[in-house]
């Protein structure tokens, strides 16, 4: 135990000394409360403790006390002092009693209501239940890879003696979580392979055609992808493939790429998306890069927007073949929707779709189709091979040429006015403009310009002599909106997050994002591609009130990354992966996030995994393991 006296300014350490006085005190200036106390440690050296906003502790620490302590210290005109310090009391019998301050100390997430005092009291009590808990990794797995048991693990996660015990404990648990998924993807994979689909022969005449009708050159990008794919469908083991492109990378004409395919083998394809706006606009854009080289392939839509003739319509033609492409919503995976010879699914914005739904989607048409899922939100590769680890992954990390890049600029709230003027502009050049707002009604907690009120605001005191509509997802008829916006009725749309994905306006030349502080970099770059998609010039622009230097830092980063895998491997460390794929379809744990930084931890955690599904495919020897990935992905297959 250090002497108070050989403490430097700035230095952590663990004191062990008898409260002198303590008293708690109002400060003159801010009214603050505080509870200050000296501490005089064995050496007879001195040092000031200060605690705010906790006044009932001159009572728990009354002179004569012996105490621990662990902070900061710091050094002035008035001596030592340590602020807001950890604190324990020291049995003055000479009695040994769990001590909880000193060396490493946890760290919990706390809720209102909450001290880690006392989690720290409850995870105490419940340690020695860690003996009972199961394992899940097999023992030569982990003698394989020198990991702890998992009681071990637990115990020194939450008291390690030392920086290696933490270090060992912590690569347990990313390498126990990140385990459960890969063996369920591992099982999925098996299970997929054994229920073969028809094999789609390549066609180079098809490609030909696709290619001439398009209207311009896919990017290398888009070729490698589409010959990727080309390779899995000519298999009777099923593709299972994950498109992974930044916005307006081009996926969706690699998937048209695949339909067309699809159609020459006479097989059908489907495509589902989680809107109506972007069934809308997968519809256009499939009819266009397809029915004009191919007029036999007739591309449907089917929304529960639709009247109920239309949707029967669309019913009887995929069900008799009438048909070959199919785009639609959730629509799609209603009981009443079949396929005469279904040879294709394909899942856009995947992680907004649970493991059920592309399993319904999948078994429309009989036997299994191919599968490929796209998402415009990029995913750094480790990132996906960990959400993803059943399917292969082709990655989109180039836009077509043509697209102007984006202006990116951070407005402070004195040159709000400059905003306003720019978006003037681009509307007097025939143009439109975004304006997107974090919340759909005010909000007490958060001091944040929601939509409604925002829209109010901009139509009457901004923007008199423009038309403005709004937006949100609780909207009943945001479609019909969308398609004013979308026909150029509308000058400025007003909304949420929900344009996020999947809205294409083109001439739409200015994207101005209120309270940009509050979404993440993955986010505000979906934001900024749904500009930019024409020839004009194209601003983005991140409205901010919070000119704390830390919110400024990251939306400079937005500002000057206009690569989305950059900014979403940025992301991913900052954020976590919740906020980088929105929901938490899986859930991560930090420990396991931190695992995905450790070279090579992934690829031993899948080896391993591959190992196991192939010695025990149904994991029949290892029910703990089983039971634990369909607890934690619900995979229906497996349960």
């Amino acid at each position: 135990m250090r002497s108070a006296a050989s403490l430097e300014d700035g230095e952590a350490a663990t004191l062990e000394g008898v409260i002198s006085k303590a008293a708690s005190k109002i400060t003159m200036r801010k009214k603050m409360k505080l509870t200050q106390a000296t501490l005089v440690d064995d050496s007879g050296a001195t040092v000031r403790l200060v605690w705010f906003n906790q006044p009932y502790l001159a009572k728990k620490l009354p002179s004569g006390v012996r105490v621990k302590v662990a902070g900061v210290v710091k050094t002035g005109f008035g001596g030592i002092e340590m602020r807001n310090p950890h604190y324990e009391l020291v049995a003055g019998d000479g009695a040994a009693r769990p001590s909880r301050v000193g060396g490493l100390m946890p760290r919990y997430h706390l809720v209102a209501g909450l001290t880690s005092k006392k989690v720290a009291q409850w995870v105490e009590e419940s340690l020695p239940l860690a003996s009972d808990l199961e394992e899940i990794l097999p023992a030569e797995t982990r003698l394989r890879r020198g990991l702890l048991g998992i009681a071990d693990a637990v115990r020194l996660g939450h008291k390690p003696h030392d920086d290696d015990n933490w270090a060992d404990a912590r690569k347990r648990m990313a390498f126990n979580e990140l385990f459960e998924l890969q063996a369920a993807f591992a099982m999925m994979r098996a299970h997929i392979a054994a229920e073969p689909a028809t094999a789609i022969p390549y066609s180079q005449e098809v490609i030909d055609r696709y290619k001439a009708g398009l209207g311009f050159e896919l990017t290398r990008a888009q070729r490698q992808a589409t010959w990727d794919a080309f390779k899995d469908l000519a298999r009777t083991a099923p593709m299972n493939r994950l498109l992974n492109g930044d916005v307006g990378s081009g996926k969706t004409a690699v998937a048209a790429a695949c339909a067309a395919m699809a159609h020459a083998a006479g097989m059908q394809s489907v495509v589902m998306a989680p809107t109506e706006i972007l069934a809308r606009q997968h519809l256009g854009k499939f009819r266009t890069y397809l029915e004009t080289s191919f007029p036999d392939l007739k591309v449907e839509m089917l929304i529960s927007g639709q009247t109920a003739a239309e949707r029967r319509r669309v019913r009887t033609a995929a069900a008799s073949g009438h048909c070959a492409l199919v785009v639609g919503t959730h629509a799609l995976i209603e009981e009443d929707v079949e396929f005469a010879r279904l040879g294709l699914a394909v899942v856009d914005e995947q992680h907004r779709f649970g493991t059920r739904q592309r399993e319904l989607l999948r078994a429309k048409g009989g036997g299994r189709p191919h599968f490929m899922a796209m998402t415009a939100t990029p995913i750094p590769r480790t990132l996906a091979l960990a959400l993803y680890g059943e399917m292969a992954v082709s990655v989109l990390d180039e836009l077509p040429p043509g697209r102007t890049p984006v202006v990116t600029q951070v407005v402070s709230p004195g040159e709000r006015p400059r905003a306003y003027e720019l978006v003037r502009e681009q509307v007097r050049a025939g143009h439109q403009a975004f304006v997107i707002c974090p919340l759909v009604e005010e909000s007490e907690v958060m001091e944040l310009r929601s939509a409604t009120a925002e829209f109010e605001r901009l139509r009457v005191e901004v923007f008199p002599d423009l038309t403005l509509d709004l937006v949100h997802g609780r909207l009943k008829n945001k479609d019909a909106v969308m398609q004013r916006f979308v026909s150029g009725e509308v000058n400025v749309l007003v909304a949420t997050a929900v344009v996020e994905v999947g809205v294409d306006v083109p001439n739409a030349t200015v994207m101005m994002i209120e309270g940009a502080e509050r979404f993440g970099l993955a986010q505000l770059h979906q934001f900024r591609g749904r500009v930019g998609r024409g020839a004009g010039q194209s601003h983005c622009l991140l409205l901010t009130d919070d000119i704390a230097a830390g919110a400024l830092e990251r939306l400079e980063l937005v500002a000057k990354t206009p690569d989305g895998f950059a900014l979403a491997r940025e992301d991913m460390l900052r954020r976590g992966m919740g906020e980088l794929m929105g929901a938490r379809q899986h859930g991560m744990s930090d420990a396991a996030m931190d695992g995905l930084q450790q070279p090579h931890l992934l690829d031993d955690v899948r080896e391993e995994a591959a190992l196991l599904i192939e010695t025990d495919p149904e994991l029949s020897r290892h029910e703990p393991l089983r039971a634990a990935i369909a607890r934690r992905l619900a995979v229906t297959s497996i349960s």
